[in-house]
């Protein structure tokens, strides 16, 4: 697998994939490759419907099955690849959650007594970065500038390494500069250059940095939110403030057009709820 460069998650989840779809098996009594056949593979994609795992986590899990039995067959391991009639299941659209205005202020009201916390959910928030991307910055992906201000020859950039280990530069606006000119200027010394660190100095890992943003959206009060909502409400708010759909894919970092243009219907749907709420 990382012949194909997949991210380091991905083919954590791919490992744990194949080693339920073993164990499965072996339960099954089949413990050897030419036991198998494409039944016992339906069988297994018919028990994780019976266990009621949602259709993109099958979906993910017959596209690992795929890759391994073709990596047999190819590799001249099996006489043919038994998973080749499989028919991954369809992926059930979940409408994204988007924060209103009043959530993300109540958000980022909650956090600014602390420079480190405020600053995390403020880069979050302002430029749309996967919480995977958040925890792999270092202090070098942070170029601010000499003086920060509204005017756009003032604005920072941030260096994300992102999906498929591809790397960009996005803009960071005044709002995310101040908040993390704030917290370098308090962040303690440590002995690595993660950019952001707890209270021991060591570095955040993902896992820590979701703690700290759940924590501040209890206290805000805001409920069926998780740390991806910061980046659907990043990018539902810009488009109905009328940032380009180009401009948001870039940000994002999305490869397709398409998988950005579903924040059209969400920002029309986010205007008419904020001019219902802030009815004159």
């Amino acid at each position: 697998m990382p012949s194909r460069n997949f991210a380091t998650k991905t083919r954590l989840n791919y490992r744990n994939d194949l080693l339920d779809l073993v164990r499965f098996l072996i339960h099954q009594g089949k413990t050897h490759l030419d036991q198998l056949s494409s039944r016992d593979l339906e069988a297994y994609l018919a028990d994780l419907d019976r266990r009621q795992y949602a259709g993109a986590s099958r979906k993910r899990k017959t596209y690992a099955i795929k890759s391994l039995f073709r990596f047999l067959y190819d590799s001249g391991y099996t006489p043919q690849d038994i998973s080749q009639r499989l028919i991954p299941p369809r992926s059930e659209y979940k409408e994204p959650r988007v924060l209103t205005k009043d959530e993300y202020t109540a958000l980022l009201r909650a956090c600014s007594h602390h420079a480190r916390d405020s600053a995390i959910i403020e880069v979050l928030l302002q430029t749309g970065i996967r919480l995977s991307e958040l925890a792999k910055l270092r202090l070098d992906d942070v170029d601010l500038p000499g003086r920060i201000g509204r005017d756009p020859d003032t604005v920072g950039r941030l260096h994300i390494m992102g999906k498929g280990r591809k790397d960009r530069w996005i803009p960071l606006n005044y709002k995310a500069c101040l908040a993390l000119k704030s917290w370098l200027n308090t962040r303690p010394q440590a002995e690595h250059d993660a950019l952001f660190v707890s209270k021991f100095r060591t570095a955040m890992g993902g896992r820590s940095i979701q703690h700290v943003i759940e924590k501040y959206m209890r206290e805000a009060w805001i409920k069926n939110a998780s740390v991806h909502t910061l980046r659907h409400t990043f990018a539902t708010h810009h488009v109905a403030m009328g940032t380009s759909l180009r401009t948001v894919q870039e940000v994002l970092g999305h490869a397709d057009l398409k998988t950005t243009s579903i924040y059209v219907q969400l920002a029309q749907e986010a205007v008419k709820k904020e001019l219902q709420e802030h009815a004159l």
